[in-house]
């Protein structure tokens, strides 16, 4: 039996923001996925908010090292709103 204390059911942009938010994927994966699923218009505002759910996260649990890029993605999430 296998046991996965992280599971988790969402939509494909979600999976797709991780996958460009660790960057190890490549294009040998980001452009079929892209091309067999193309994200709707306003992902990549989604995509920041995706993301910066993990980021937080991660702050959380491993410290100040992840507030850079939790800033970041808040002011680019304010920029869109704006």
């Amino acid at each position: 039996m296998v046991f996965d204390p992280a599971v988790y059911f969402g939509g494909d942009e979600a999976d797709l923001a991780m996958t460009e938010l660790l960057r190890g994927f490549g294009q040998k994966f980001t452009v079929p996925t892209s091309d067999a699923w193309p994200p709707d218009a306003g992902y990549s505002t989604r995509r920041n908010l995706y993301n910066l759910y993990h980021v937080l996260n991660h702050l959380n649990l491993l410290g100040v090292s992840y507030l850079p890029q939790s800033k970041q993605l808040i002011l680019r999430l304010l920029a869109e709103v704006r």
